[in-house]
């Protein structure tokens, strides 16, 4: 006959509860930032988007707020290039809806 073996209980590590990810954002000072720079964006983007013709506002996205400027991303070198030409117009209403606006680039986004 063979003895029981002995039961000990196993310490298990506590696990905290989740964070909701809005919590966690909000939480981290550098995730905090970059939530407010693509809301920053996306807001920037949606006040000049009715300056974009139809057929070049769908090869158009908002790009990056950083301390230089903002940056709009362009589908292909033609999109780039009438993008620019539309700089002035895009700046002009930024500067209007109250952006401090220093300076606008443009930058082809490779798919």
């Amino acid at each position: 006959m063979t003895s029981p073996k002995p039961t000990h209980a196993v310490a298990r590590p506590l696990v905290p509860a989740a964070l909701d990810i809005g919590d966690a954002l909000d939480r981290s000072s550098p995730l905090r930032l970059l939530r407010e720079r693509l809301a920053d964006s996306r807001a920037r983007f949606d006040a000049v988007r009715d300056l974009l013709p139809g057929p070049l506002a769908e090869h158009v996205r908002p790009g990056p707020v950083d301390d230089t400027g903002w940056t709009l991303l362009a589908g292909s070198t033609a999109v780039a290039a009438k993008l620019r030409q539309l700089l002035p117009r895009i700046e002009q209403r930024l500067v209007d809806r109250g952006w401090q606006v220093s300076a606008t680039k443009v930058r082809v986004q490779s798919s």
